[in-house]
């Protein structure tokens, strides 16, 4: 029997019974659904007062790794605060434009460098590989600060949905590893347990949905590649120390698959001393501020992410 399951806000219940939805996902739909999953990048920089560059950093088996660096137009390369974007999509799909435009709110709001990473996707790339990448990208970002107008003591590491997973991992390798510095984490959704057996995870299988029990479950294996052993900078949810980490961010909705397991990470965070908000947002599903900006709960959401982000980056970090 279905277990209940929380109410979807009535906005946004209206919007989604337009998408098209499924229950599962495989190879084939993989294939089918890629080239649909890439951001919209031309669109959403016509007629904006933004510069971009493209640019490559190494990964460590000397693959070069796409990254593209936003900054407000004729801004020059005095310090501003930085933030390093990775995309959302399950750890299969995306590119470094998908939900871009949640960065560009704070290109706008306070004038940071949005410095964006191309991981390479499972189930091509497996283990710590997009991890791995995305860490790349972020200590060639922090290498080349002063070119890029950044100001290294006020980075910013965030992603949405696998995007808030890998999120998550590379600033838990930063904190083991000793650099680079960074000033805060913002988790949208983030994907951070393989084990896929939260209530959260049962309340969304065996109907479809923007991102379900099964759909987590094609994703998580993917990457994983059949591996018994899960390192914690793969799937966050099993680092057994969450001490010593840069002040977070943690947002999801109640009606969604990484409900509990985001709550979970950031009481987690607090029971190690740390400091950490968390919003969960009633009646929202997975995604819902990327797919519908417009909604009232999604603009509600995006300021309230923006207020503490103009909070953390109002003064320079130590």
């Amino acid at each position: 029997m279905a277990l209940p399951r929380p109410q979807l806000d009535p906005e946004l219940h209206t919007l989604l019974a337009d998408l098209p939805l499924q229950a599962d996902l495989d190879l084939e739909t993989l294939a089918q659904l890629r080239p649909y999953s890439a951001g919209p990048i031309d669109a959403l920089l016509h007629g904006r007062a933004i510069d971009r560059e493209d640019v490559t950093a190494p990964a460590l088996d000397g693959t070069r790794i796409p990254l593209s660096v936003f900054r407000p137009a004729g801004a020059g390369r005095a310090p501003a605060p930085g933030v390093y974007w990775i995309h959302g999509g399950g750890m299969v799909m995306g590119d470094r434009f998908s939900q871009i435009d949640i960065p560009f709110e704070w290109l706008d709001a306070f004038g940071a460098v949005v410095v964006t990473v191309d991981h390479r996707l499972a189930p091509e790339a497996t283990g710590t590989t997009p991890v791995d990448d995305c860490y790349q990208g972020l200590l060639w970002t922090v290498e080349h600060a002063d070119e890029l107008g950044i100001d290294p003591t006020r980075v910013i590491v965030a992603g949405t949905s696998a995007g808030g997973g890998l999120a998550a991992g590379v600033t838990l390798m930063a904190r083991d590893r000793g650099t680079p510095a960074i000033a805060g984490q913002v988790l949208i959704c983030p994907m951070l347990d393989h084990r896929n057996d939260t209530t959260a995870s049962r309340q969304y299988s065996g109907e479809p949905g923007v991102w379900t029990r099964e759909m987590n479950e094609f994703g998580w294996r993917s990457v994983l590649g059949g591996a018994a052993d899960v390192p914690a900078y793969v799937s966050p949810a099993l680092a057994g120390d969450l001490s010593g980490l840069p002040t977070t961010y943690v947002d999801a909705g109640t009606a969604e698959v990484f409900r509990d397991e985001d709550v979970d990470y950031a009481s987690r965070i607090w029971a190690a001393g740390g400091q950490a908000e968390l919003h969960v947002w009633a009646g929202g599903f997975h995604g819902f501020d990327a797919l519908y900006p417009q909604a009232q709960l999604s603009t509600e959401a995006r300021r309230t992410r923006t207020d503490w982000l103009t909070r953390i980056l109002s003064t320079p970090h130590p």
